[in-house]
């Protein structure tokens, strides 16, 4: 799952396009439907073409409340930039769409709203010029510019098509089995209690696991889950999840808090970054100065620390270590997001380092500025897994080649992530029990997180089929390895067929006769149907060796319901028009193969008589033995192959 982030001045329309688009009003406050402008983080969702849901957070564009914007926005997979043709480029317009760039959302799509009250064309055509110039350079560069108006519906359907294709190209949310869901809201609901709600990365949660409240401490069971208002019993990273929390009250939860499992997850007050200050910063960032400083959905004072300069220009880079006035609980790689306290301004932003350094830094320091940069850059095993993410799938050769490590070295590291769970091998042949000393440069290598946006792919693809077709076994095989590939990086029936050995290795998919379906998948009638299919299969049990013919059974039953008999194995169809029971052909074929052992040859008339039955039934089995290569035609005979 996936969640799409609105950013833009205010009053140009985010939350009305957001209607436009969902059919839900993200404005939930009385006051915002009063000023009508947001204020708060709204919240919807959206199925694409693809069949994919996506969440949508809606962010207020105001500048007052660009602190509300940033709680929601860190956890987004593409950005919906949204500008008015009638006003173009505005402050905050540039203020988010800074805000995205330093908190490296990956992309998105551009929407110039409001097209409908603009009729003249040239300037529309100067604003989205404009436009052009202001993301040049940024994370949305290239991103494709759709002319639309929420209130006439133009443009709309472009707009989702285009916010599906980036999805679909984009990587995957990672699960490294860390779980962490950064409040950003927290309710009570009558007769369940504490809810909280939140985008949720990096691992999973389910029904009835114990919790922990961070900084606080406070453990709590997760007494239910839901995900666009639907019960679910596991949510997956990159979903908007609302959890039901026992042992908890809401007075002791508050926005910024991050849920999580026990254990691992723990606050600090002390952190090493990589800081990049804004061009646009009107004066330089001096040392032991105060910032508003803002990770995931939590706000936090800080005093920032240089330490390898005495000022940060505008427009520069530099490592900071920040002392925070209150603990929060952080990881390596986080995004985070600095402001100037008063007048209240973005000034910058960038990744934690180290979240705990253990102590003060000495400034000036070149063996410190060494440490940071190495840490920056990660161990080998994050160097290797950070590649997998970025590239999704690809073959051991072009993964270690990437990573300009020693052979030796990167080949330890990828076995000790295979072992941990994070990489999944895609071959068949290779256990992660007993990994050989070098693994084959032709194996194909896929992340956790990547292995888990391909199965929830599948199981959209397939769950829409067995919707459109609840009679049939499954989808050809074919049909879902052409569906699929397009999520794939590389075309290769190879690839292919180590995905489908690992997802029935699994167990949530399953394969029969060419076509494939999720193991969960049955195909069941209606009452009606049932109460024909069972007055079919008695007719067949009363007459064994003369069976009503496909028509007849198609005129009794219908041609779907006859389909999925003879998928399900009930009947087997011996040819154009002869169809028996299942269990009356597998007896047909043992009496056949023992007067074959005792005799040596036998007749078509021999295979009447036998049971009894016409000329044309007994041209059937053995015409259908000889397909199944059981038997062979010898002049009129058969005999044994």
């Amino acid at each position: 799952m996936r969640v799409i982030g609105t950013a833009g001045h205010v009053d140009h329309g985010k939350s009305t396009l957001v209607h436009a688009l969902t059919g839900i009003d993200p404005d939930r406050l009385k006051e915002e439907k009063e000023r009508e402008m947001t204020i708060d983080l709204g919240f919807a969702w959206l199925t694409l073409p693809s069949g994919e849901r996506v969440g949508i957070v809606d962010v207020p564009g105001h500048k007052d409340f660009i602190k509300n914007m940033l709680a929601g926005v860190g956890g987004i997979d593409a950005a919906l930039l949204v500008v008015a043709a009638d006003e173009g480029v505005m402050p905050q317009t540039r203020e988010h769409l800074a805000i995205l760039d330093l908190l490296q959302v990956q992309g998105g799509v551009v929407a110039l709203t409001k097209v409908d009250i603009v009729e003249d064309e040239d300037w529309l055509d100067l604003v989205e010029t404009d436009l052009l110039e202001v993301l040049e350079g940024t994370v949305l560069e290239g991103a494709p510019i759709v002319r639309c108006s929420a209130r006439t519906g133009q443009g709309l359907s472009r707009l989702i098509e285009e916010l599906d294709r980036y999805l679909a190209q984009s990587a995957p949310r990672r699960d490294v089995g860390r779980p962490r869901l950064p409040v950003d809201r927290v309710f009570t609901v009558a007769g369940f209690g504490t809810v909280v709600t939140g985008t949720l990365s990096d691992g999973t949660f389910t029904v009835g696991q114990e919790v922990e409240i961070q900084p606080s401490g406070l453990k709590a069971r997760i007494r239910g889950l839901q995900t666009h208002r639907e019960k679910i019993e596991q949510a997956v990273p990159g979903s908007r999840v609302a959890i039901n929390l026992t042992g908890v009250s809401k007075e002791e939860i508050r926005r910024g808090d991050v849920v999580t499992t026990p254990g691992w997850l723990r606050p600090t007050t002390l952190v090493d970054c990589h800081l990049r200050y804004l061009a646009d910063a009107s004066e330089p960032l001096q040392h032991n100065a105060w910032v508003d400083f803002f990770s995931g959905a939590a706000e936090v004072r800080a005093r920032v620390r240089l330490l390898g300069t005495s000022a940060l220009e505008p427009g520069r880079e530099g490592w900071i270590q920040l002392q925070l006035a209150a603990p929060i609980p952080l990881v390596k790689g986080d995004r985070f997001i600095l402001r100037r306290p008063s007048p209240s301004v973005t000034i910058g932003g960038g990744r934690v380092v180290n979240p705990f350094p253990g102590r003060r830094h000495r400034r000036f320091r070149a063996d410190v500025i060494e440490m940071l940069q190495t840490q920056m850059h990660g161990t080998p095993e994050e160097i290797l897994l950070q590649d997998l993410e970025r590239y999704r799938l690809c073959e051991v050769r072009e993964l270690l080649g990437r990573s300009h490590l020693s052979a030796q070295q990167a080949q330890e590291s990828l076995k000790a992530l295979i072992r941990e769970g994070q990489i999944v091998v895609l071959d068949n042949t290779i256990s992660v029990a007993s990994l050989p000393s070098t693994l084959p440069e032709s194996s194909y290598l896929i992340s956790r997180s990547g292995w888990g946006a391909l199965r929830e792919r599948t199981e959209a693809l397939l769950g829409e089929y067995h919707s459109q077709f609840p009679l049939r076994a499954g989808m050809p095989r074919e049909e879902v390895k052409s569906r699929l590939s397009r999520y794939l990086p590389v075309a290769s029936p190879r690839l292919f067929h180590e995905i489908v050995s690992r997802a029935i290795a699994e167990g949530w998919l399953a394969e029969a006769s060419g076509s494939l379906r999720l193991s969960s998948h049955r195909a069941t009638f209606t009452a009606a149907q049932q109460q024909a299919v069972d007055q079919l299969l008695n007719t067949f049990r009363q007459h064994p060796y003369v069976t009503p013919s496909v028509a007849q059974c198609e005129e009794q039953v219908g041609s779907q319901v006859l389909n999925a008999l003879i998928e399900q194995g009930l009947l087997t169809r011996l040819s154009e028009d002869v169809i028996v029971l299942t269990e009356t052909y597998e007896e047909m074929r043992d009496r056949v193969i023992s007067y074959l052992k005792e005799h040596g040859t036998i007749t078509v008339a021999q295979v009447r008589d036998l049971f009894s039955t016409s000329r044309k039934y007994a041209l059937a089995l053995l015409g259908y033995m000889d397909e199944k290569r059981i038997t062979r035609r010898v002049g009129d005979e058969r005999v044994l192959r």
